[in-house]
């Protein structure tokens, strides 16, 4: 059997009560995260460009985008929740394969549950399949597939997007191998597009062009049937080594969600140990901006290869900015939405402290989640600071509060905090909702 048809086979097999009751936790958690982030980002002008340019062009308006009182057709208004749920890099991450896994499977489910009848439940089950093949496939072409320059949230989250919308229209075998095969060739998303709009933009196509491969698929239109793992296929042309058997290995046993992390911080998750490190300095030294001398920080190489940026200027490339990150933390002690604006990325005692980051050294001792910061004060003091788990990773994550903090952080100010409650207690709730139509429409503003 191909490794295309066994996933094939998997998706349209799985039942909800095959889940075990930790994975299907784990998809709560991914949905309140996701919802909150999209309802954050709904208002960002990458979305507000998207919505003026496409609404001309969008088919029959059923589809509510998250967060907005504005309606599209569902395949634009995938595209648009995923723009929105990625804009502030606020959502969840696999650190094995870097993919921010809900956001293109999610996006395409909550637009398709706007127009057909989904149950809480049913659409849970789809987004842990969908990210079921997010993570396989991922952990598969990693770390060849993004060294080559893939922003695999993109790349990959289409056969996310494409298996998720599958599984909730019933698609039998062949016509699941179509829509993996659909996705497979929709494949797309680019590093270079980092501290862009077009970084948003890689999560809203991948639902978009997923839910487009489903329907084609369940209407007949065909592919080629080993789009994953032919001569020509997926991994061999995206990836100068990968490993197929990761795709099928132990079915039903594993799950790509019990290994997700969500963020405190709004930005690269490769740079959240320096934010952590550098906030803890801030707190135990109460420094202000002029006692900061030099900062030198080690770091693991994909760092430097990610968040090098230091000439910046707009808040978006100070979520790829080690320097930044270094810059926030000592200053003000902190890392929020307010720390990655342009007006932020532009304060004279950041850019002061940014500046004073003399060197950031490429460590390969160093894990991706860890970093050791020495900040030489005014005074000649020197303070370094080990963090070997950055908080959020796996070895340090977010509890069900922290999200529910994280969410109010961003919906609160959108929708006021009574409706950001009711919103929260709705996304806990989702396996028992009859018709996931009441969250989404929890999600719009007031009139």
């Amino acid at each position: 059997m191909s490794v295309t048809r066994e996933l094939a086979a998997y998706l349209i097999g799985s039942r909800p009560d095959q889940i075990p009751s930790d994975v299907r936790h784990e998809a709560r958690r991914a949905i309140l995260n996701y919802i909150g982030c999209a309802v954050g980002g709904s208002r960002e002008d990458a979305v507000q460009i998207a919505l003026k340019v496409l609404t001309p062009f969008s088919g029959e308006r059923t589809a509510r985008v998250l967060g907005r009182s504005e309606r599209l057709d569902p395949l634009q208004t995938s595209l648009l929740n995923g723009i929105s749920s990625h804009v502030l890099d606020y959502d969840d991450t696999t650190p094995s394969n870097y993919i921010h896994p809900t956001s293109p499977a999610a996006s395409a489910l909550f637009a398709y549950a706007c127009t057909m009848p989904v149950t809480g439940a049913d659409l849970s089950h789809a987004l842990v399949l969908g990210i079921e093949v997010q993570t396989r496939i991922g952990d598969a072409t990693y770390p060849a597939h993004y060294e080559a320059g893939w922003h695999s949230t993109g790349s990959i989250g289409v056969f996310g997007a494409a298996a998720a919308i599958g599984k909730l229209l019933g698609l039998p075998l062949q016509n699941m191998i179509w829509a993996l095969g659909l996705a497979a060739t929709q494949s797309a998303g680019l590093r270079e597009m980092f501290g862009s709009m077009g970084k948003a933009f890689h999560p809203g196509r991948s639902a978009q062009s997923g839910y487009m491969g489903a329907l084609l698929a369940q209407a007949g239109f065909t592919s080629g049937e080993y789009g994953i793992e032919g001569p020509r296929g997926f991994a061999s042309v995206t990836a100068r080594q990968f490993d197929l058997p990761r795709i099928t290995r132990d079915f039903g046993s594993d799950f790509g969600l019990r290994r997700n992390t969500y963020k405190p911080f709004p930005c690269g998750i490769v740079i959240h140990p320096t934010i952590d490190a550098c906030i803890q300095i801030h707190r135990e030294k109460k420094i202000t901006p002029r006692d900061v001398r030099a900062v030198h920080l080690k770091v693991a190489p994909l760092v430097l290869d990610l968040c090098s940026k230091r000439d910046i200027g707009k808040g978006l490339e100070g979520k790829f900015s080690v320097y930044h990150a270094a810059a926030i933390g000592l200053v003000r002690g902190r890392g929020g939405i307010a720390e990655f604006t342009d007006a932020t990325v532009n304060d004279p005692d950041i850019k002061r402290v940014r500046e004073a980051l003399t060197v950031a050294v490429a460590d390969p001792s160093i894990a991706e989640d860890e970093v050791i910061a020495e900040v030489t004060l005014a005074s000649g003091e020197r303070v370094v600071k080990h963090v070997e788990h950055a908080i959020g990773n796996l070895a340090r994550p977010m509890s069900d509060g922290e999200l529910e903090d994280k969410f109010r952080d961003q919906a609160a100010p959108a929708l006021g905090a009574q409706r950001a409650n009711e919103l929260i207690a709705l996304c806990w709730s989702i396996d028992q909702l009859a018709d996931c139509r009441m969250l989404i429409e929890a999600t719009a503003p007031a009139p």
